[in-house]
């Protein structure tokens, strides 16, 4: 028994696996049955069997996305201590992931919130789910650094999420759209500006 429960979650693993991987060249709502049996020379009913239907199946690949990019980048960081130490090692493991993602298209996270933003449904409440923790952790970082001295008391920790989140995703354009190869340690050097010559106060 113990060992059909391993195989069975080898084999949901693998689909899992294999649908990020299509989703970040197709999109997420790309996802087909069909396409994935093929790729897994396996039959559509056991592809979607361990899941119950397609959509869970996507919510499955958004989940797995989000779980890799938090240990990519966060992860990593929390050996750091709060505050501006954290966010410095945030920034070198987020414009690392950005320079070697481990998705064919980029940024996952990145690429899906540009996908669903316009569609309500559940996938969309996961990935803003998720961006407003990414969010939050980094607010709550900032505000560390704030409170230790190392960034200023009347900064507007708001408006630096944004201008990183802003950098990051300009990053990814480059890199994806534009074959820029500099434009990962661009973006390490204007996020690092960033934090010691932040956006006006309000």
């Amino acid at each position: 028994m113990r060992k059909s429960a391993e195989e069975a979650q080898r084999t949901r693993d693998r689909i899992v696996g294999a649908a990020v991987t299509q989703a970040s060249g197709q999109g997420l709502t790309g996802l087909t049955i069909g396409s994935l049996a093929e790729a897994l020379d396996m039959s559509k009913a056991g592809v979607v069997g361990p899941f119950g239907s397609r959509a869970a199946l996507q919510l499955a690949a958004l989940t797995r996305a989000v779980d890799m990019f938090t240990q990519a980048v966060v992860d990593p960081a929390r050996a750091a201590g709060p505050g501006l130490p954290r966010l410095t090692a945030v920034i070198d493991a987020w414009c690392g992931y950005l320079a070697d993602s481990p998705f064919p298209n980029g940024c996952f996270v990145t690429a899906v919130s540009c996908e669903l933003d316009g569609q309500p449904g559940e996938l969309r409440d996961h990935i803003r789910e998720a961006v407003t923790r990414w969010r939050r952790f980094l607010r709550e970082e900032v505000t560390a650094a704030q409170a230790a001295g190392d960034l200023a008391a009347d900064l507007d920790a708001d408006d630096l999420v944004s201008t990183l989140a802003g950098i990051a995703m300009a990053a990814n354009q480059e890199i994806q759209l534009l074959g820029d190869d500099g434009a990962a340690s661009r973006a390490r050097r204007l996020m690092r500006a960033a934090l010691l010559d932040p956006a006006p106060r309000r």
